[in-house]
């Protein structure tokens, strides 16, 4: 089987008056199925501009970048669309619930897009995916009946509805306490056991032990890509924090 992801000499660059800023500065990457990787990066390390064209958001200025197989980088933006609706699933720091709408019903949204998913298939995937995330008795509950953690599994429940191929989750702990964090860690490993493919994001060390290999940039250029030789296990961070609790 094709990689996930296939990334090589990938640039991006952008013109700031009569300069030109290189943000990505030809970088080789390879993701491929059921792997979880972290991508690491300070400030100004390209990190938001590679996320934005893993997620087909924006696009490369020069090199290759296939998502299953598929080049994304001719790809109207009509194309690139229905390639992050179908094969895409994205979790954010924010979450970006809608805020008067109930759990089950923000599951839902991404298959609205999907013409070919009747009304009671959308019903019952939605279901599904918040079972599956450890919601099913918080489904008729919107954004403010939830906390931190419940909504954050709800935003992760939507993005697997539509059977994504790879979940890109940007800072998706950024706004939780450790113990709240950790739960959603063990969330994304228990998916990932599934066989679920996932790139996230984020600067925190701790957070970056939790996933299988870590890339590291650093202005515009991979510097390290290495297998996590010192997992944690979130089921056993818990134990710990519960104790010093």
């Amino acid at each position: 089987m094709p990689p996930i992801i296939k990334i090589e000499n990938l640039k991006r660059d952008f013109r700031m008056g009569e300069e030109v800023v290189h943000a990505l500065k030809g970088i080789d990457l390879t993701i491929n199925e059921g792997e979880f990787v972290t991508i690491m990066g300070t400030s100004g390390s390209g990190k938001s501009t590679f996320l934005n064209i893993l997620g087909c958001l924006d696009q490369p200025s020069s090199g290759v970048y296939e998502l299953d197989g598929v080049s994304v980088k001719d790809l109207t933006k009509n194309q690139l669309a229905e390639i992050r609706n179908s094969k895409i699933g994205f979790i954010f720091q924010s979450y970006n619930l809608l805020a008067r709408t109930s759990a089950l019903e923000n599951v839902e949204l991404p298959l609205l897009y999907n013409s070919k998913v009747s009304a009671e298939e959308r019903r019952e995937r939605a279901v599904k995916a918040l079972k599956q995330v450890g919601l099913e008795s918080r489904m008729d509950h919107v954004p403010s009946q939830l906390s931190g953690g419940q909504q954050q599994r709800v935003a992760i429940a939507r993005s697997l509805v539509n059977h994504p191929i790879i979940l890109l989750a940007d800072e998706a702990t950024g706004n939780l306490d450790t113990r709240t964090s950790y739960e959603v860690m063990n969330l994304f490993q228990e998916l990932n056991d599934q066989g679920i493919t996932i790139g996230f994001v984020t600067h925190e060390d701790d957070i970056a032990r939790f996933s299988k290999r870590t890339v590291i940039l650093r202005d515009g250029k991979i510097t390290e890509d290495r297998m996590v030789t010192d997992r944690l296990y979130a089921p056993e961070e818990l134990a710990k924090l519960l104790k010093t609790e």
